[in-house]
């Protein structure tokens, strides 16, 4: 943990953002959140990040990289294509101790 600075700011530069969408809805009734983190962070480096900027207790870090995607545009009527790709990114899923919370996720 020596390479991380305490710096609440540069702290939260390495989370970019909690993620949203219908699995981590449900999942957040069972005391666990789910967040896009930088695709370098170790589970203790985010375990450690995440118990410092929302004073909770982490019982268990998940952690998913996913792969990059094509996506692809076609402009006027299939005459021009552009091809571009999706960007990698991690997901860390957090389990929180028995009563814990993170209330101020959706401010």
């Amino acid at each position: 943990m020596e390479n991380l600075t305490h710096n609440l700011g540069d702290l939260l530069n390495l989370i970019k953002y909690p993620l949203i969408n219908e699995k981590s809805m449900n999942l957040y009734g069972k005391q666990q959140y789910t967040f896009v983190v930088d695709r370098s962070l170790t589970k203790t480096e985010i375990k450690y990040i995440i118990q410092n900027i929302f004073n909770v207790t982490i019982v268990s870090v998940n952690t998913a990289v996913f792969p990059r995607k094509t996506k692809k545009t076609i402009i006027n009527k299939g005459y021009q294509k552009k091809i571009g790709q999706y960007s990698r990114y991690k997901k860390a899923f957090i389990k929180l101790k028995e009563g814990d919370s993170i209330n101020n996720l959706f401010n």
